[in-house]
């Protein structure tokens, strides 16, 4: 057990220590963690393992030395915590979920039907559909890979498009 005066002694080593390096323990909190709140939280947290380090009869001799080990610890502490974020938080800071992404994935389960169906399409019109809409060839890249006129592959497109309607129940 600790005597009155041995007592006085360890809070004044304490509030010495507090007066010192407060600040300077803050802000290499707030540079680890980036948030005020939290650092502040961990450099008392540092303050209460010291005294408690103090009260068991603990020799420290470098306080300095001994408060930023202990906050270090603290801080890599922090960061191993399973970090769990409310929705109110994130939508505090700006955070907007999107409402519908369903127009999205209908286009890309609509561009997977399309594909289907143009395996389905005429030799002749699947040639030229998948160079223009898998592949995303212009008519004249087309023209010139396949040696037709730039006017016949852009027929040949247009009723591989109207095949591939029917083919989807439209019209």
């Amino acid at each position: 057990m600790m005597t009155p005066r041995q007592k006085k002694q360890r809070q004044e080593i304490l509030s010495v220590a507090h007066h010192d390096h407060e600040k300077a323990l803050n802000a290499h909190a707030f540079f680890k963690v980036h948030d005020h709140a939290i650092g502040e939280d961990l450099v008392q947290d540092t303050y209460m393992k010291t005294w408690k380090y103090l009260v068991k009869g603990g020799k420290i001799d470098t306080m300095k030395a001994f408060l930023y080990h202990i906050l270090n610890n603290l801080i890599i502490d922090e960061y191993r915590k399973h970090k769990t974020t409310s929705l109110d938080a994130i939508l505090e800071k700006g955070y907007e979920p999107s409402v519908g992404n369903t127009e999205r994935m209908f286009n890309a389960l609509d561009g997977k039907a399309a594909l289907l169906l143009i395996a389905k399409l005429p030799p002749t019109y699947r040639k030229v559909m998948r160079m223009r809409y898998v592949q995303d060839l212009s008519l004249k890249e087309i023209s010139l890979i396949t040696g037709q006129s730039k006017n016949t592959v852009a027929v040949q497109v247009h009723r591989g498009v109207e095949k591939m309607k029917e083919l989807y129940g439209i019209k």
